[in-house]
């Protein structure tokens, strides 16, 4: 059944997304008038997973001009080859910049992804997550998996990165994972992805914490908080409670270089409607 949809899905990718040269034209026009700006795929991850071509045309009509993929049950490239799917990314106008990566502590199978997204011009493969730890030493051991691979994705021309949510803020033995981590990795192999709203969440002020650590942050995450009965979600970018038109050009002044829209789950949208909405707000932003 996978072998199927993958031979179906590398014969679409070469015949059924090739663009007529008036809608790159027009993708081409959009992308003149605002600043690049990406979309990570988990915020559509459910549409995806059903028609992954049509998704990438809406996402790609939408403005976005960055994709940041993850690896899902069909791999990074969503059942295709790393090729095939940069094929289908040029032809929509867009850049696949980056990828959440599974695994990093299997560096025999980190590598042969590392070459994969190397081939195509990837500059970033990223751990998205580790969890909670019962031990601060565990986040040692990651310190050190991360520069690992950091050598593995230098030799084949990329960069890695770590992506944080709210644990790695919270302090175990009077130590804070995220600092650990940071001064325990090497700035020439490792950087860092922050996400806004996990920051936020854990309470830290993402500028403050990127002038204690500066120029490790090259990518974020944006996406938007609002309260709820229980605690906090998600939401469509400008109508939560995180200020983007100040928060962004002040992370940009920190070295950021790819802002990367992500919507967790939530209530009240779809997800292709809610990557249409964060899309147009994205345009209404200066960084």
């Amino acid at each position: 059944m996978l072998n199927s949809r993958r031979s179906f899905l590398r014969g679409a990718a070469l015949t059924s997304v090739a663009l007529s040269m008036p809608f790159k034209n027009e993708l081409m026009a959009m992308a003149s008038k605002t600043k690049p700006f990406g979309l990570q795929l988990w915020s559509v991850k459910q549409a995806l997973g059903k028609e992954p071509l049509p998704v990438l045309k809406q996402i790609a009509a939408n403005g976005y001009q960055k994709i940041e993929s993850f690896e899902g049950p069909n791999g990074m490239f969503w059942g295709m080859k790393n090729t095939e799917f940069k094929k289908v990314m040029d032809d929509l106008g867009m850049n696949m910049v980056s990828s959440h990566c599974n695994d990093t502590g299997n560096l025999k199978s980190f590598e042969l992804k590392a070459a994969a997204a190397g081939e195509i011009g990837l500059k970033y493969i990223i751990c998205a997550f580790k969890g909670p730890q019962k031990s601060i030493d565990n986040f040692k051991q990651f310190a050190d998996e991360f520069n690992a691979c950091g050598e593995i994705t230098k030799k084949h021309g990329l960069r890695f990165a770590y992506h944080n949510h709210d644990y790695s803020f919270k302090a175990m033995d009077g130590i804070v994972p995220q600092d650990l981590m940071m001064k325990n990795t090497d700035p020439s192999l490792v950087d860092f992805e922050m996400d806004l709203y996990w920051t936020a969440a854990a309470g830290v002020d993402p500028v403050a914490y990127m002038d204690k650590f500066p120029n490790r942050f090259k990518l974020v995450h944006v996406k938007d908080m609002t309260k709820t009965a229980t605690g906090f979600e998600s939401c469509v970018i400008g109508k939560g409670t995180i200020n983007y038109k100040s928060l962004l050009p002040k992370v940009a002044k920190h070295g950021v270089q790819h802002m990367i829209v992500e919507q967790e789950a939530y209530t009240g949208s779809n997800e292709l409607d809610a990557a249409r909405d964060n899309a147009a707000y994205m345009k209404t932003l200066n960084w």
